[in-house]
């Protein structure tokens, strides 16, 4: 009999035929479990080892790899022999040490691993014990994304079971860095890369995904990245990012999330004479040419996977984000984090704080500094709450809101020079240059801060606000912690330990007086997992305001007494994912309402039904 091991050839009888068994899947959920059998005789089994048809002491070179020199062709053959070594390459069924003895026979792992058998638990606990050997953030980042890419189940457990401790890891703020220096620890291509160079190929490139059942999308263009500016092709890290939260906390499949960067340039010099730069070394293409390149997306991803494909644009720059998400709110289900979902976090926010200084949205005064997706789209949302709760027309409502963008307050006076998204925010005034004239004039009792600025509410700014509120409401809600318009620690001790504050990225518990505060976070993470899922599971087609309002609706519900005991007004992330399957069934339960869910008959019991649709990270048995 012949049998074959991996390189080698060995010949146990003349007269006997050569089986060589391919296994797996290939293409990724294609074919699984597929056997081809190609049977050879012992003369040609003799041929192939001619030393005219092999290279290196008997090792076949059929396709001319090792023959062929530097500028010949080659074709990137791989070759799957039922040994089981493809099985720990493929991150989605590898275990590692996990594999049990039984499943190490069926599936030929014999000698490909160590004798020791480790549970999930146990691998979990040395691999937090290795990250946090790391004192550089970004070298965290970079073990959890090779994580990833060996280990699906493993990354998702460790990221669900130590969310606080690694959510700062694997997003804001440390993934702001990563997509600073992607280039230079680019290691394995995550999801899709479309570029210029794919115009009129676009749903081509959308079939070279391996995926087929595909529910959401989040794409960016790389031009607005956090507060760090135009990253170009370097901003992949966020769809990256946001999408394995989409996954750990709200519990979509890994397979059905495609992270996309679409690649028109940048216009950062220096990226462009970076020369470990990964994408198109050209300036930014604007105007037709980029409208035409989103067009043809849009209509590639509808095409390929749907009606109900949920595209989540991501840190577009303003002049595009608001346009976009007008163009395609109509014809497609889509959703902006930055202008919506940044906007259902901060009010969920404000509805718990008011919790602690009473009185009603409408009873209350705001100051916005930025004026861009974000500041535009929190007001809104209040706005469009205030006009729920009092039957006011929202125009009224705006009324309460004001705004301060770089050249200062946005008042009537400015309105013909204000770009379109701004107009609706110009009230009657005197003009104010500056922030803190602002607040002397407007004396907001609630400060928000959406500028990408930092530093920017000084120690002036938040006295002021201290002087004229009993319990100032101060939310730095600017990506990185490096951009945060003050510190949890500033706005504690200029308020004199009085202010409610919260921020975009994560502070440290501050003491002051001998009382610990515990600043909270207003991360979208609270609301786009939890908000994607219930668009998923009840089949959603668009998006409307009211889910959104929803969503706020269903996060402020978490905050108990015991979390306004400790000066929270968002709960912690420890239970984030009972959180998000709240939300979840709150948007479905919207969604069934409007009349914009197709998934029927509506199931009983949404929060149930969300949480049974969770994907959950634990390691499957194998036949």
């Amino acid at each position: 009999m012949l049998s074959l091991n991996r390189s080698s050839f060995v010949l146990r009888g003349a007269a006997t035929r050569l089986v060589v068994v391919r296994c797996g899947s290939g293409r990724r959920g294609e074919g699984k479990g597929r056997r081809v059998v190609m049977e050879s005789t012992h003369e040609e089994v003799e041929a192939l080892m001619d030393p005219k048809n092999t290279v290196g002491g008997g090792v076949e070179d059929t396709y001319g790899e090792d023959r062929a020199t530097e500028d010949q062709l080659v074709t990137p053959w791989t070759v799957s022999v039922a040994s089981g070594y493809s099985l720990l390459r493929d991150p989605r069924h590898n275990k590692e040490l996990a594999f049990t003895e039984k499943e190490r026979d069926a599936h030929y792992l014999r000698g490909l691993l160590p004798p020791a058998v480790a549970c999930q638990d146990l691998q979990e606990k040395k691999l937090m014990h290795i990250l946090r050997q790391y004192k550089v953030p970004l070298q965290r980042y970079m073990a959890m994304m090779d994580l990833q890419e060996s280990n699906e189940r493993l990354f998702y457990k460790l990221l669900i079971d130590n969310v606080e401790e690694l959510l700062p890891v694997v997003y804001t703020p440390t993934v702001g860095e990563a997509c600073q220096k992607y280039g230079c620890i680019f290691r394995h291509p995550q999801g899709l890369f479309i570029s210029l160079k794919e115009r009129g190929k676009i749903l081509e490139v959308l079939r070279n995904w391996p995926e087929r059942s595909i529910q959401v999308i989040v794409v960016t263009d790389g031009e607005r990245i956090l507060g760090l500016g135009d990253l170009g092709c370097q901003g992949m890290g966020i769809p990256v990012g946001k999408l394995s939260l989409y996954t750990a906390l709200g519990g979509l499949r890994p397979s059905a999330c495609l992270p996309i960067t679409i690649d028109v340039g940048t216009n950062n010099e220096q990226l462009l004479n970076d020369e470990f730069y990964i994408g198109l070394r050209q300036r930014r293409a604007t105007g037709q040419e980029y409208a035409d390149l989103l067009h043809e997306f849009m209509c590639a991803v509808k095409q390929n996977y749907g009606e109900k494909v949920l595209i989540q644009f991501e840190d577009f720059a303003n002049h595009n984000a608001f346009d976009l998400l007008a163009k395609y709110t109509k014809t497609h289900l889509v959703f902006n984090d930055d202008i919506q979902g940044t906007a259902s976090v901060v009010l969920a926010g404000i509805v718990a704080a008011l919790k602690l200084v009473g009185g009603t949205l409408a009873e209350h005064t705001y100051l916005f500094l930025g004026a861009g997706e974000a500041g535009t789209g929190i007001a809104e949302l209040i706005a469009l709450e205030m006009s729920r709760q009092t039957n006011a027309p929202i125009e009224e409502c705006r009324k309460k809101i004001w705004l301060v963008d770089s050249k200062g307050l946005i008042v009537s006076s400015r309105k013909e020079s204000l770009q379109h998204f701004k107009k609706p925010w110009a009230h009657e005034h005197e003009p104010v240059n500056n922030l803190l004239s602002a607040v002397q004039a407007i004396k907001p009792t609630i400060l928000i801060g959406t500028s990408g600025v930092g530093r920017t509410f000084t120690k002036d700014v938040v006295e002021a606000m201290a002087s004229f509120n009993q319990k100032p409401i101060i939310l730095a809600l600017s990506n990185p912690t490096s951009q945060s318009e003050c510190t949890a620690e500033e706005a504690y001790t200029w308020s004199k330990g009085r202010a409610i504050f919260a921020s975009g990225s994560p502070f440290d518990p501050v003491e002051y007086e001998g009382k610990i505060f515990v600043p909270g976070q207003a991360n979208n993470a609270y609301i786009f997992p939890g908000f994607g899922l219930g668009l998923v599971i009840s089949g959603a087609i668009r998006v409307h305001d009211d889910m959104l309002l929803a969503a706020s609706e269903a996060l402020a519900q978490q905050v108990t007494q015991e979390h306004f005991d400790r000066g929270l007004i968002y709960p912690p992330f420890t239970n984030i994912r009972k959180i998000s399957a709240k939300i979840s069934a709150n948007v479905a339960s919207k969604a069934y309402e409007l009349g914009l869910a197709s998934r029927l008959p509506r199931p009983e019991n949404l929060m149930k039904y969300a949480e049974s649709c969770m994907y959950t990270p634990l390691y499957r048995s194998y036949r």
